[in-house]
């Protein structure tokens, strides 16, 4: 395995660990498997809202390029929402990391919390 590919593959555990630990577990979180041009995402979380997340390390933070990405991929596996989990230099823990995705997924979260109303 490349030094790279062993680096995403250590994110993405780090991410599905985090997910399943308590409090607010989702134990349902798991780590896909890659599927090409039509890649689904590194994580699934589900069921219920179906929410795909792809996991990146990268030494330079493209967060355009990452959002796009996981849009793509979430479009590809037919999720409710689409993010990008990105490691933070510096920082060991998920819990500490970026969740990027776009105003529109925001706002969606949004609408499910508080159903619109103001």
């Amino acid at each position: 395995m490349s030094k790279n590919k062993a680096k995403g593959t250590r994110a993405e555990s780090q991410v599905v660990a985090y997910l399943q630990e308590a409090p607010m577990q989702f134990p349902n979180a798991e780590r896909r498997a890659l599927a090409g041009a039509s890649d689904k995402g590194d994580v699934l979380i589900g069921p219920g809202v179906k929410v795909v997340v792809e996991v990146k390390d990268h030494a330079k933070l493209v967060m355009s390029q990452f959002v796009d990405e996981a849009v793509l991929e979430g479009k590809n596996a037919n999720a409710d929402l689409a993010a990008a989990w990105v490691k933070r230099r510096g920082k060991g823990s998920p819990a500490e990391w970026y969740v990027v995705m776009t105003g529109a997924q925001f706002k969606w979260i949004l609408w499910q919390l508080y159903g619109g109303a103001s």
